[in-house]
């Protein structure tokens, strides 16, 4: 494998990070704060945020257990995986691998860094072959993207090939665990000592029930997770965020229940599917969505805005066409689906 120094960016290993006032700040507990040119009016909003997040990460390393040194915080999963291209991708010569189909901002990200992005088609079952990746990589690849379970397709990925990309590639390998919280199969994070290379993105947008926030988490090296620490806006996480995901963490049982009653109305919504004269075909799903191959997927996505529902329209994407991917609603929201289905 590559060295750290040998896949950053030359600027990036060199650059001298931003340093705030707070982050320079080491002593005791302080009452005065005269150092950020705050207005000291309209408490507590009017102090700038923990700008590494200390005591969120804290909380959350007893959850995930991992160490706050391998915890990086930002603004939703897409910080990180923007922070990744920016930080070992050279503009214009280095180039970046993903499964296809796979979730799209990977791919705008590389355009938005002008970095190469090379897409290796799933197979019939939505999976993928870590050969096949390996092949499509060369000496400017520096990171190779997967997304488990994957969206829009839903499925695990075989973590056997998973083991093996990790393994046998001298990069960077982004491993997405946006929707593992709905999924049996157990996540990578207690595979961070055992592999260097890997970073794992999570989320509190999904099973968490916090899209509103804006907070995704990457896991990595210290090493990996101190060049996101310096490289990343000084506060990119702001205090609202910071006091709502600290308010989930306690209240973890509740999540728990959550991801137990979405899986059991993914069942049940798959159940009901396979009865729709419009369904072709329901693919597995170890998400909080599945993903159905209908009749006409754009006249059945269209007629559905019409009664005042949404759904994903994954017509144009490979692999998926006639595809509707279903997010998991509340009963209510899913009976209103089906019975609007019902009647085409």
């Amino acid at each position: 494998m590559r060295t750290l120094e040998e896949l950053t960016r030359p600027n990036i290993w060199r650059l001298k990070p931003y340093s705030s006032a707070r982050d320079e700040y080491n002593g005791a507990a302080a009452s005065v704060f005269l150092d950020a040119n705050e207005n000291p009016y309209n408490m507590p909003h009017n102090r700038y945020p923990d700008p590494m997040q200390r005591e969120l990460k804290h909380e959350l390393s007893r959850i995930k257990k991992i160490s706050p040194e391998h915890i990086f915080l930002g603004n939703g999963s897409d910080e990180a995986i923007d922070l990744v291209f920016r930080a070992f991708c050279e503009p214009r010569i280095d180039n970046v691998v993903a499964i296809d189909p796979t979730y799209g901002m990977y791919q705008v990200c590389a355009e938005v860094n002008d970095v190469e992005y090379r897409k290796v088609l799933l197979d019939e079952n939505f999976q993928f072959s870590a050969d096949k990746l390996l092949a499509a990589a060369d000496e400017h690849t520096k990171l190779i993207f997967l997304c488990s379970p994957n969206n829009p397709t839903g499925n695990d990925l075989l973590r056997s090939e998973i083991e093996k990309i990790i393994r046998g590639f001298s990069g960077l390998v982004i491993l997405d665990e946006a929707y593992n919280d709905f999924s049996e199969a157990p996540s990578f994070l207690s595979e961070l000592d055992k592999y260097p290379n890997l970073i794992v993105l999570q989320t509190f947008s999904k099973a968490w029930g916090c899209a509103a926030i804006r907070l995704g988490m990457a896991f990595a090296s210290q090493e990996v997770i101190s060049i996101l620490n310096k490289i990343k806006y000084p506060y990119n996480v702001n205090q609202l965020t910071q006091k709502q995901a600290l308010e989930m963490l306690h209240r973890y049982y509740e999540i728990e229940r959550w991801v137990k009653t979405l899986k059991e109305e993914r069942e049940n919504l798959e159940e009901e599917f396979a009865k729709l004269p419009c369904t072709v075909k329901i693919f597995p799903s170890d998400a909080n969505f599945f993903l159905v191959r209908v009749t006409d997927a754009v006249r059945i996505y269209n007629y559905l805005v019409g009664e005042g529902i949404i759904v994903r329209n994954r017509n144009s994407v490979s692999l998926c066409g006639n595809c509707l991917r279903v997010t998991v609603g509340t009963r209510l929201e899913n009976e209103k689906l089906l019975e609007a289905l019902r009647k085409i």
